[in-house]
C-alpha cells in the first residue's frame, strides 16, 4: 500500500463512534476468477474519522493521494471486478443525517489493467490507511480506506505533493502517427462516459450502458451501408478522457463526429425529449451551459487532474475553430434534428449550443446528441428500449448519410456567419 501525501503512511488509532452503512445487494456479476471481485461495501464514519470498506475476494496492492477543486481521494487499484450497484456510492449516508468526511464514492476501470475508486469529500482529510485487512471467516478480504479530518493548509500541502509525485510518475506521451487518409469518410461515434464514469443514473438505468448499445446500433447502421468508414472512441466499458476522444477524431481524420448521452433533471422530471449541441463560446441558454458543465466533469468523475492529463484540449480557443468546421456542425446539427422527428420525441428547445470540451477539435465538424432525458418516465423506457433503440439509430445514421450526401451534391455552408445555415438545403427526412 502506498499513500501519497505529505510523508509516509501513519497508522492512527480509530476514535469515537462510528455509524455504518451497507451498500446496496451487488446487481452486476462479473466474470470471476480473473481479477480480483468486490463484492460488498460499506461506510462506517463519525464527525472526523471515517472507513470505507470493501469485501474482495483476494487481496490487492493500492495507491492513495488527495486532490483538490472538487476535494477529493482518489485510489488506484489492479483490474477489479466491482460485483455492486453503481449507485450504491450516491447513497455515502443514511438520509436526514449529517455527511461525514465521506460525501459520497464510485468506483471502476479505468484504464486496461487499472481501475480507481473515487471519494467526494465533505471536509478536509488525509488518508490514514488503504490496505487490505485480514481475510473474514468466510474467506473475504477487507479492503479498508481510513480517512482522518485535517485542516485547510495541511489538506492543499498533501494535494501539492500528490501533483509532484503524479508529475514524476508519469510517463511522457509518444507522439501518435496519424491515420492514414481513408478512401471512405471516417465517422467517429462516441459514447459517452464509460468505465468509472457511469453518467447518470437513474432507477437502474445507467448512462454509459444505454449510449454505448445506442452508439453500436449506429455504427451497426453505418457499417451496414458500406459508404464510411466507422470507428467507436471505445469499444466497451472504459474510460476514455474527453481530451483522447477529441486526439482520436483528429488523428483519425474524422470527417464527422457524434457524441451519444443522456440527460437527467431531477427537479422536472416533466422535460423530456432529445437535443442537439454544437459548440460555441456562450451557451445558448442556461439549460445549455448546465448540460455542458455537466459533461465537461466527465474526467474530473473519473479523479483526473490536470497533471494526468495535460492535453492541450482545454487550451483549444474557440477562435481558432474553423469557420467552416463550425458551420458544417451546424448544418449536420439541423439534419439531425430533421430525421430524429420521425424516431421520437424532441426536446421544445431541440437545438442548443455550449462550450462542450468534447467538440473542440477545430478541424472536425461535431455534434453532442442527448437522447433524452432519463429522469423522465418516458423517456426511460424508451432509451431502455431495444425497438427504440433500433428504430432512433437508423434515423441517426440516416441522417448522417443525408449530410454526406448533400456535401457531395454542392450543398455550401456559410461560412461568413457560421450559425446561419441556409435552410431550405438541409436534409430532410419527411414533411
Amino acid at each position: 500500500m502506498a499513500v501519497l501525501a505529505a510523508g509516509w503512511l501513519t497508522l492512527l488509532r480509530p476514535a469515537g463512534r462510528y455509524f455504518g452503512f451497507r451498500a446496496h445487494a451487488a446487481t452486476v456479476q462479473p466474470e470471476q476468477g480473473k481479477h480480483p471481485a468486490a463484492n460488498a461495501a460499506r461506510i462506517e464514519q463519525s464527525d472526523d474519522r471515517a472507513k470505507l470498506i470493501f469485501e474482495l475476494s483476494a487481496p490487492l496492492d493500492a495507491t492513495a493521494f488527495v486532490l483538490a477543486d472538487p476535494d477529493r481521494v482518489i485510489v488506484d487499484l489492479p483490474q477489479t471486478d466491482f460485483a455492486l450497484d453503481p449507485e450504491t456510492g450516491k447513497a455515502a449516508y443514511p438520509p436526514h443525517r449529517k455527511a461525514g468526511l465521506i460525501a459520497a464514492f464510485r468506483f471502476g476501470q479505468l484504464a486496461p489493467g487499472k481501475s480507481r475508486i473515487v471519494i467526494e469529500l465533505g471536509a478536509p482529510a488525509q488518508v490514514v490507511l488503504a490496505a487490505c485487512d485480514k481475510s473474514d471467516s468466510d474467506g473475504h478480504v477487507r479492503f479498508v480506506v481510513e480517512l482522518a479530518k485535517t485542516d485547510r493548509r495541511s489538506f492543499e500541502a498533501a494535494v501539492q505533493t500528490a501533483r509532484i509525485q503524479l508529475a514524476a510518475l508519469a510517463q511522457p506521451k509518444t507522439a501518435q502517427k496519424p491515420e492514414p487518409e481513408s478512401a471512405k469518410p471516417v465517422i467517429m461515434i462516441d459514447p459517452g462516459h464509460g468505465g468509472i464514469d457511469h453518467g447518470a443514473m437513474v432507477k437502474g438505468l445507467i448512462e454509459k450502458e444505454l449510449v454505448f448499445d445506442f452508439a453500436k446500433a449506429v455504427a451497426a447502421k453505418l457499417d451496414a451501408d458500406g459508404r464510411f468508414k466507422v470507428v467507436m472512441t471505445r469499444d466497451g466499458d472504459s474510460f476514455v478522457p474527453l481530451s483522447e476522444r477529441v486526439r482520436m477524431a483528429r488523428d483519425g481524420n474524422a470527417a464527422l463526429f457524434v457524441s451519444i448521452h443522456a440527460d437527467t433533471l431531477s427537479s422536472a422530471a416533466d422535460v423530456s425529449g432529445a437535443t442537439v449541441y454544437t459548440l460555441s463560446d456562450r451557451a445558448s441558454d442556461a439549460e445549455a451551459a448546465r448540460v455542458a458543465e455537466k459533461e465537461n466533469q466527465s474526467d474530473a468523475a473519473a479523479g483526473l487532474d490536470k497533471t494526468e492529463d495535460a492535453s492541450d484540449v482545454s487550451g483549444i480557443l474557440f477562435d481558432l475553430t474553423r469557420r467552416e468546421t463550425r458551420a458544417y456542425s451546424h448544418f449536420f446539427a439541423h439534419t439531425l434534428v430533421n430525421y430524429w422527428r420521425v424516431a421520437g420525441r424532441l426536446n421544445k428547445n431541440p437545438r442548443r449550443s455550449a462550450g462542450f470540451l468534447v467538440l473542440k477539435a477545430p478541424d472536425v465538424p461535431s455534434v453532442l446528441l442527448e437522447l433524452g432525458y432519463l429522469s423522465n418516465e418516458k423517456d426511460g423506457l424508451a432509451l431502455a428500449s431495444a425497438q427504440w433503440r433500433d428504430k432512433a439509430s437508423s434515423q441517426v445514421a440516416d441522417a448522417i448519410e443525408a449530410f454526406f450526401a448533400a456535401r457531395e451534391s454542392g450543398a455550401t455552408v456559410t461560412k461568413t456567419d457560421p450559425d446561419r445555415v441556409p435552410v431550405g438545403k438541409i436534409p430532410s427526412a419527411g414533411p
